[in-house]
């Protein structure tokens, strides 16, 4: 108990100066923060040896001060990863053509969007689709019409005049 009641009379006396002092150091309050706060529980962890020392004050500083030079030494080497993972990278530019499938995808309902991902874009065969997601054929075969009707409505040019047709994997004709 003596060592609760002492621990709990040295935070209470020194918590707010060694927060403002590291708030002035790092020029950031939430960082000082969190690092005080797992200084203060570093110290009650080790409470028998810091109460020993000359200025316990000081080594909760001194470690609060560590602590947050970690932390920016490991945000940093998490940018220089990044920035080395990434460097070099060029990404492919996406066609006009994609984005409107996808758009159109988006608007249609999630049960016909996995039924024609899956037999038109991963190529699996309607027995496939329906194993795969615990249906029908006869539901895949359905949802494959409804979602290719409503994809030509999404997909046709108004100023066209003429919807193309293609013959997509399975044998059916839908607008693209």
């Amino acid at each position: 108990m003596r060592d609760t009641d002492e621990f709990d009379a040295f935070y209470a006396g020194s918590a707010q100066r060694v927060l403002g002092h590291l708030s002035v150091v790092l020029g950031n309050r939430a960082d000082a923060e969190d690092a005080v706060a797992e200084a203060y529980a570093r110290a009650w962890d080790r409470w028998r040896s810091v109460r020993d020392c000359d200025s316990p004050e000081a080594w909760v500083r001194t470690v609060a001060y560590r602590i947050a030079v970690s932390s920016w030494r490991k945000a940093v080497n998490r940018l220089r990863a990044h920035r080395r993972d990434t460097s070099g990278h060029e990404v492919d530019e996406v066609s006009a053509d994609h984005v409107a499938i996808v758009a159109a995808l988006r608007r249609i309902g999630v049960d016909q969007r996995r039924a024609i991902v899956l037999h038109h874009l991963v190529g699996l065969s309607v027995a496939e689709v329906a194993a795969e997601t615990g249906t029908s054929i006869n539901t895949i075969k359905t949802w494959l019409a409804r979602g290719r009707k409503a994809l030509a409505g999404y997909l046709s040019d108004p100023g066209d005049g003429e919807q193309q047709t293609t013959t997509g994997g399975g044998g059916h004709n839908y607008a693209v």
